[in-house]
């Protein structure tokens, strides 16, 4: 194993420069550029250092990475099914260790989602199907088929179903919050 070259995707990774993991380390740019280039090596006290600051450890570091999975079909995805028929489907698994987290969501006539509470990120939805309404905070927002919406969730937020037939919305968090 080139521990440098980890080391390097590991910074880049989470967008830092050799100058940044060298200040969070109190090592110098140019340790950080042999190291990443595998012209020297590290004392264990060091490398524990250096991955503490890219926010891993040893044992996770050494572990073998497994390729990641990229397309996903039916039989990855996991459903829950709340008692009035709204479901959400997680369409990536193991989404929360990502950035993001997508969702279909799917909401019977007349029903009403779950009460979001304020948190970190931001939310995005594409309307499917059907026509809903996002509440957040105090203001409504109607949307129909083909209509999305953006926002940072400051406020409580949910959605309602108030039309006629089911609504299915493809729904995506950063963070994973669902």
């Amino acid at each position: 194993m080139e521990i440098g070259v980890k080391i390097k995707q590991l910074r880049l990774q989470r967008g830092l420069t050799q100058e940044e993991l060298a200040a969070r380390t109190e090592l110098t740019k140019g340790f950080i550029s042999q190291l990443e280039r595998d012209l020297t090596s590290p004392s264990i006290a060091t490398l524990m250092d250096i991955l503490a600051a890219l926010g891993t450890d040893v044992a996770g570091f050494f572990r073998e990475t497994q390729e990641e999975q990229v397309a996903y079909s039916t039989d990855d995805m996991f459903v829950k099914e709340e008692a009035d028929g709204y479901t959400i489907q997680w369409l990536v698994t193991n989404a929360q260790k990502n950035a993001l987290e997508p969702i279909l969501v799917t909401i019977p006539a007349g029903v009403s989602g779950v009460e979001d509470d304020p948190h970190e990120g931001e939310e995005f939805g594409y309307v499917l199907s059907g026509s809903v309404t996002l509440v957040l905070g105090s203001k409504r927002y109607r949307l129909k088929k083909g209509g999305s919406f953006y926002f940072r969730p400051t406020r409580v937020h949910y959605l309602i179903n108030s039309g006629k037939n089911e609504a299915r919305v493809l729904w995506v968090s950063t963070p994973p919050s669902f």
